[in-house]
């Protein structure tokens, strides 16, 4: 089993920055591509951002591109999602997946990714 733990989430205003942070533990080798996810208020859950296991490889949903960047810590196995400008409309739980795809392409579908973290809630207000 794969553990994933969120943390950086918080209330802050728009047009702030924040930098969520995920850190994996157990039986890592198994994991490939990493990603982030969220879920607002009345909404399904909704792909954020992936990087392949390299990291060469990232994927945004429109919403967030040119705003936030994954990044991700192999040796400390951890990834990163720094998010930049944000709006009311980025507040959700957002959850670390990780991913047993192993490819050149960052998987973005909710059913690629077999292991969740429990989320770190992200408020953005007007």
């Amino acid at each position: 089993q794969v553990q994933l733990a969120e943390s950086g989430g918080g209330v802050t205003q728009s047009g702030a920055s924040l930098n969520l942070s995920c850190v994996a533990s157990g039986r890592t080798a198994s994991v490939y591509a990493m990603g982030w996810f969220r879920q607002g208020p009345g909404k399904e859950r909704e792909f954020v951002s992936s990087v392949n296991f390299i990291g060469e490889s990232t994927r945004y949903a429109d919403a967030v591109k040119g705003r936030f960047t994954i990044s991700r810590d192999n040796a400390k196995r951890e990834i990163y999602l720094q998010m930049n400008r944000l709006n009311p409309q980025d507040t959700a739980t957002y959850y670390c997946a990780a991913s047993q795809v192993f490819g050149t392409a960052a998987p973005s579908r909710d059913y690629e990714f077999r292991f969740w973290g429990q989320g770190t809630q992200v408020t953005v207000s007007s």
